[in-house]
């Protein structure tokens, strides 16, 4: 276990040195919300009964497991394929399994550390939530989780740089900017308001605005939807994952 947590330790210094992650995990989601907030403030974001301000900084939050579900995590795994590494470490007293396991678990604390960044600056901005803090960080933790399952697949389905670049764009900037997270949905026209709500990360962000101002009804739906995605997408991740 100390062997784990020093490997950890010197893969999240690496993770957080990254200039893309930087700048697109910690901070375009803390521009973007003091960009709304300035602009738009305490008004009502349409007939959603959210203020901009209220929207924005649900959406925002889950910037960072966009960003590390769907591009850290498969540019990781398939990189480390694709060199060679994770074939020499098989074969090596250091598992492989332990070199990805950090690696996610590095994904998880920068999305988290993201979502901790845009929580001080929209306190600063007079941001209270309504509903349940416990139930927002679960659903938060599952939905990160749910995302986290697709980039592992990905990662396992795909078996060059090539494909893993095509396939993670695909996913990643539909999600960016078209699920609600980095523009509140509530401004979409009613086609793209509703394609946000089918989108993964889409169902995520209308789980989390519920519980943000403590409604907790027809939750039942996307819970299970997002356990879904996570049980069929990591089971095919076990699955289709080759070390080489």
């Amino acid at each position: 276990m100390k062997r784990f947590w020093r490997m950890y330790g010197v893969e999240q210094r690496i993770f957080l040195r990254s200039p893309d992650v930087l700048l697109f995990c910690l901070a375009m989601p803390l521009v973007v919300f003091i960009v709304i907030t300035m602009i738009t403030g305490w008004k009502n974001a349409a007939d959603s009964g959210l203020t901009y301000l209220q929207s924005s900084y649900v959406s925002l939050s889950t910037v960072g497991i966009c960003c590390s579900a769907f591009m850290s995590i498969p540019i990781t795994v398939v990189e480390l394929r694709s060199q060679g590494i994770l074939r020499r470490m098989y074969c090596s007293p250091c598992s492989p399994a332990r070199l990805l396991a950090c690696d996610t678990i590095c994904s998880g604390v920068t999305a988290a550390l993201s979502c901790l960044i845009l929580t001080v600056a929209a306190l600063i901005a007079g941001y209270r939530m309504e509903g349940s803090v416990p139930a927002y960080i679960a659903v938060w933790l599952l939905t990160m989780i749910s995302m986290f399952s697709i980039g592992l697949m990905v990662a396992s389905l795909c078996r060059s740089t090539k494909s893993m670049n095509v396939a993670t764009s695909l996913l990643y900037f539909p999600m960016l900017l078209f699920s609600g997270a980095t523009i509140p949905a509530e401004v979409f026209p009613a086609p793209m308001r509703a394609a946000a709500g089918w989108m993964p990360l889409g169902v995520g962000i209308r789980l989390l605005k519920s519980v943000s101002v403590g409604c907790y009804d027809n939750m039942a739906a996307p819970l299970i939807t997002l356990a879904v995605i996570t049980a069929v997408c990591g089971a095919v991740a076990v699955k289709a994952f080759r070390w080489e």
